[in-house]
């Protein structure tokens, strides 16, 4: 396989826009952020409940591609990982995995807690937590 597309079916606004001040996982204190889907994936989302948990995966896309091995944390003091064993935003691919929580439904934008995706994160796809 020499290669596939992924399309992103909607994008993340958060107050979130650098890495100093967002936090490493989303229960720790991660703001709200809305999700906007596009026009063509609305159908998708019809099923979407406050109160529910989903699984959202997004394209970390000021990630850095080249790196394979971090300090876990950002934290020197950690020896240094091999990124797949990290949840390092940096890596070959870097797909972001969230757990959140549905807080509002406006038509094509869904708010939700927790999510430490940066403003413009595009996002790619969203599983039920079953």
């Amino acid at each position: 396989m020499t290669g596939f597309e992924v399309r992103p079916i909607g994008y993340v606004e958060s107050t979130l826009t650098d890495r100093e001040h967002a936090p490493k996982q989303g229960v720790e204190g991660a703001p709200d952020a809305w999700l906007v889907f596009d026009d063509q994936v609305l159908e998708g989302t019809r099923d979407f409940a406050v109160g529910a948990t989903i699984i959202l995966l997004t394209w970390l896309h000021r990630a850095e591609r080249d790196v394979l091995s971090v300090h876990p944390r950002d934290d020197p003091g950690n020896p240094l990982t091999g990124v797949f064993s990290t949840r390092s935003q940096d890596r070959p691919n870097p797909i972001g995995l969230h757990l959140v929580r549905i807080a509002a439904i406006d038509g094509h934008r869904i708010l939700v807690h927790d999510l430490e995706a940066f403003d413009g994160t595009p996002i790619l796809d969203v599983k039920p937590v079953i």
